[in-house]
């Protein structure tokens, strides 16, 4: 039944995409980010979903006449060179045949960006996009908490099968990054139960987050939590939000996740910790002698044979920073800093220039809350491999996109309303009736 379910709307989404392309975009953002699919036993399982969503998107993209150039931003000409610079690294790398499947999975998520960057134009494009990326993780995050909060936190909360986010570690690190875009939508309900409900999710994310017991989740929590509170138009009612969210989930977690979290200080004595600042050597030194890097990946046994200080067992970076840096050297890492430094300040300018305009309060709520999701990848990334990610490359399309609205005073173009305000609408109506 849920194969058929499954199977059953990527298919109809599908032939929609054909007609409204855009349509294909939200239904490829769903697949790519909460893979649905994976939670099937059946034949959807190994269906390739993801596709038939690329393929009818890309379909409808030629026949539509809608479509627009990708190139809206700054941080879209950062992207378009990081992507030359990392095809080119692993052509020059050290294995590109084995490196082709990760080359080819990372590939196919910016050709899908600037698809998206393509196809979106209008105020309902960008909230229903940032409403299927909000959704496809708060569901399961949603559901982690309520696993936590019922197993008080005894064990790890693991992401979607075969994912980016699969591991524990990941999966924290993405539904960190979520909460502030679920808070965005919260600034935009009116009704206080819509309110209410989003603060329940937000905190069983939370605490799905701090179940998956990963140290860098919890820095990064640490992090993005001060972020909040500091964007945040009501100080006082975050800060009460945050004191009540640690002081209802942080004391039912066992002994063992305070244990580990201990480790944080005591780094040198974690065999774990110190082979990640092993690979973390590796990665300087490759990015030193190799000027393209290693490729799509430097976990080369040879790199650590030649330049392992405290092991030679090759293992994964667990840092967005050296795993790029090792793997597209010193221009890869410049190239990749710049586009999240043009992300972030694109979303400073939303923030700072909607603040006078009502009809663009949204938009201005959008990049703050792109900030904090963008503090906590910057500072969970720097003790995870996720810089291929979907998620953060997403919220780059949103603050891009939003700015480009504003600039173009979308405004003044005619009324684009989403459901929400549809519904908030027709509820005033009926009130007065």
């Amino acid at each position: 039944m849920r194969d058929l379910l499954i199977v059953s709307i990527v298919l109809i989404a599908a032939v929609m995409a054909l007609r409204k392309p855009w349509i294909g975009v939200m239904l490829w953002t769903w697949i790519s980010i909460m893979n649905p699919h994976r939670y099937t036993w059946g034949f959807a399982a190994t269906a390739p979903v993801a596709a038939i969503a690329a393929a009818s998107t890309l379909a409808g993209l030629l026949m539509t006449k809608e479509r627009q150039s990708p190139f809206k931003g700054a941080p879209i000409w950062w992207l378009t060179a990081f992507v030359i610079w990392m095809t080119i690294s692993w052509l020059a790398g050290v294995d590109p045949a084995g490196d082709y499947q990760l080359w080819d999975r990372s590939f196919k998520i910016f050709i899908m960006i600037f698809v998206t960057l393509a196809l979106l134009n209008n105020k309902y494009h960008i909230l229903a996009f940032t409403a299927v990326t909000v959704s496809s993780l708060a569901i399961l995050g949603a559901k982690g908490g309520l696993f936590t909060v019922i197993t008080g936190g005894s064990y790890r909360v693991w992401g979607p099968p075969e994912s980016f986010v699969e591991g524990n570690n990941e999966f924290a690190l993405a539904l960190i990054m979520t909460i502030p875009l679920l808070h965005f939508f919260q600034l935009q309900v009116q009704h206080k139960w819509g309110r209410h409900g989003l603060s329940a999710v937000m905190l069983l994310c939370t605490a799905a987050a701090l179940g998956s017991h990963s140290r860098g989740a919890l820095l990064a929590l640490i992090a993005m939590g001060a972020m909040f509170w500091w964007r945040s138009q009501r100080k006082g009612a975050m800060g009460i939000l945050i004191v009540v969210a640690v002081l209802s989930l942080v004391p039912m977690m066992p002994e063992e996740w305070f244990s580990r979290m201990e480790t944080i200080e005591t780094y040198q004595e974690d065999a774990s910790a110190m082979g990640r600042i092993n690979a973390w050597i590796v990665a300087w030194e490759v990015a030193k002698t190799h000027f393209f890097g290693g490729g799509m990946s430097y976990q080369h046994p040879e790199f650590f044979f030649a330049y392992g200080t405290y092991e030679t067992k090759a293992r994964a970076a667990h840092s967005i920073y050296f795993e790029i840096l090792g793997n597209h050297g010193f221009v890869g890492l410049g190239l990749f800093l710049c586009l999240w430094f043009s992300t972030y300040y694109t979303a400073e300018w939303l923030r700072k220039y909607t603040r006078d305009i009502p009809e663009a309060k949204w938009a201005g709520d959008l990049g703050a809350m792109v900030q904090v999701g963008l503090v906590g990848y910057a500072t969970g990334g720097a003790f995870l491999s996720l810089a291929y990610f979907d998620l953060p490359y997403n919220m780059m399309v949103m603050a891009v996109l939003a700015r480009q609205w504003v600039e173009t005073r979308g405004w003044e173009r005619g009324p684009q309303m989403p459901f929400l305000e549809y519904a908030g609408i027709w509820r005033r109506k009926a009130k007065r009736l």
